[in-house]
């Protein structure tokens, strides 16, 4: 593999001998490697340099805050050993979850009430487009007939009542999927990884990338926490809801008009996957505060 003889020469600096050393396949902004019981390197890939530079300046600021992610040992841009920027971290046992873990509320809630700091890299996302424009696009290009496009727009207009659209930025991951849950056996969560998406963002933005079934499922858990830790701020479930709501309908709608994406892991890769969940999360009969925003 390229690079092989630098990715050894690293193990090596760290006390990790040659056949030790494996690759973990999957990664898209990193290749990762294992690199004994303890610890795992992730290379940055090319035209992401910036992301990997980005996550060891939240990682600390994220366990400052009590949030589970592994500890970063070493950052090397150098170049020395390898023709890419690295990091050496903790490595943490677990798998993908299937089902959203135990803890995740609380950990969300840790991490969205960490004190504002300088963080180079992270941007602000005040959450995309102007959604009653989304929906206009999409009736002048032929995808919505003119009944639904109200439709549409009615419902937003209902979501817009519901929550506070310009709510003070929180420190977010950013990337809240199952590819970036490591749980235990029990189904607890033992870390959340990647923070090559982390922003100052509205606090909904988190879990616009969890299935809402699974969304449903860690909201009381969030808002306990959140209401607990929070000094200045006061969460309460349907508001929370509704925003959340708001992004999976409004990010669901942008994508009707992408291209098919085979192959991906990610169940919002496909172009109609958020909509079509949408649907069958409501066709389920949620309970409140879900049921009231339709």
């Amino acid at each position: 593999m390229e690079g092989e003889q630098g990715v050894i020469e690293i193990g090596r600096r760290h006390g990790v001998p040659p056949d030790q050393v494996a690759e973990v396949v999957g990664g898209v902004a990193n290749r990762g490697f294992a690199l004994g019981e303890k610890l795992f390197l992730r290379v940055a890939r090319p035209g992401f340099e910036a992301d990997l530079r980005k996550e060891v300046g939240v990682v600390p600021v994220a366990r400052a805050a009590g949030v589970r992610t592994p500890e970063i040992i070493e950052y090397d841009e150098s170049r020395g050993l390898i023709d890419a920027p690295y990091v050496v971290m903790e490595r943490v046992h677990g798998i993908e979850p299937a089902e959203a873990p135990t803890g995740l509320g609380e950990q969300l809630a840790r991490l969205h009430v960490a004190e504002r700091t300088e963080l180079p890299g992270v941007s602000f996302d005040k959450g995309g487009d102007d959604p009653w424009r989304t929906v206009e696009g999409l009736l002048k290009r032929g995808y919505l007939d003119s009944s639904t496009a109200g439709w549409l727009n009615g419902w937003f207009n209902r979501l817009a009542e519901r929550f506070d659209r310009n709510v003070p930025m929180v420190l977010i991951h950013g990337d809240v999927a199952a590819h970036n849950l490591l749980a235990g056996p029990d189904g607890e969560l033992r870390a959340l990884i990647d923070w090559g998406d982390a922003a100052w963002a509205p606090p909904a933005m988190d879990f616009a990338k969890l299935p809402l079934e699974h969304v449903a499922a860690i909201l009381p858990e969030y808002v306990h926490h959140h209401n607990a830790l929070a000094t200045n701020a006061t969460t309460r479930d349907e508001e929370l809801a509704a925003a959340t709501l708001w992004f999976h309908l409004e990010w669901g709608l942008g994508k009707l008009t992408s291209n098919p994406w085979p192959g991906q892991r990610h169940w919002t890769a496909p172009p109609g996957s958020r909509l079509l969940e949408l649907l069958r999360f409501f066709a389920g009969s949620p309970s409140a505060p879900w049921a009231s925003l339709t």
